[in-house]
Parts: C-alpha cells; sequence; structure tokens
C-alpha cells in the first residue's frame, strides 16, 4: 500500500531531511506533501487524501497543537495517524500532546525512529530499507 504522507514544519530543512528519511526507509510512498505551519497543513489535508502526518508544534501562524486539535474536531479527520516530531521537553506538554492520541519524536531522531513509528502507526510491513543501524541523527 503506497502512503500519502504531510509533513508539517517550519524549516524547509527539516522538512527535506524528514521526506529523505521517508524514502530510504522501505516505505512504498505516493505523495509526500508539505506544509510550513497548521493552516496550510489544514489547507492541505482539505484537498487531498493523506495516511499520516508529521507535525512539529512550534511554528508560526497556526502552531502543531491548533492544528492537531482541529484535526482531531473534524469527524473526516480525527482518526488520522499523528506523529508530532519536535524539539519539545517539557513533559507536561508532550504528556497533553499524547493525550491527543499523538505519538511523539524527539528531534534529532535516528531514522531508524522515524521508520519504526511509521510502519506501527500505518500498519505497513517492512519493506526494503537502506536505513542499516547507522549512527547519524538528525
Amino acid at each position: 500500500m503506497a502512503l500519502n504522507i504531510l509533513i508539517v514544519d517550519d524549516s524547509a530543512a527539516m522538512r527535506s531531511i524528514i521526506q529523505k528519511t521517508l524514502h530510504i526507509s522501505g516505505l512504498e510512498l505516493e505523495n509526500v506533501y508539505q506544509a510550513k505551519n497548521g493552516a496550510e497543513a489544514l489547507q492541505m489535508l482539505e484537498e487531498n487524501w493523506v495516511d499520516l502526518a508529521l507535525v512539529d508544534i512550534n511554528m508560526p501562524v497556526m502552531d502543531g497543537e491548533t492544528l492537531i486539535n482541529h484535526v482531531r474536531e473534524n469527524p473526516d479527520l480525527a482518526d488520522l495517524p499523528i506523529v508530532v516530531v519536535s524539539t519539545e521537553s517539557s513533559e507536561a506538554r508532550i504528556t497533553q500532546l499524547r493525550a491527543k492520541d499523538v505519538e511523539f519524536i524527539h528531534k534529532p531522531f535516528a531514522p531508524e525512529t522515524l521508520r519504526e513509528t511509521v510502519f506501527q502507526l500505518t500498519g505497513v510491513e517492512n519493506g526494503t530499507s537502506t536505513l542499516s543501524g547507522g549512527n547519524f541523527d538528525f
């Protein structure tokens, strides 16, 4: 099953790193959409089918938590798997986010962590991956 994934981060460099990580992870991807804030992400979600969203928290215009709230309140999107990919270090805030039925990955992240989280949330089986236990973090 080919996945449609939305990457939401105000950093173009981070969006690129995440997209490259997804491509080398062995996942079968159909479309990878990008948005630089929550408002753009909501528009993307209205216009496109998305199987999974990877969302930063601290962004201008609309932050990731507000985006998550909008998604969870929308009956058409409420079940969308979301992974927060953030430098957020407040355990209270992370707990608050997890209560919204999201996974959390700290930046910097190991590519394997992203790959395994996406596999787990989407139910896809591990494909052929070019990631092999390297000691590099993004």
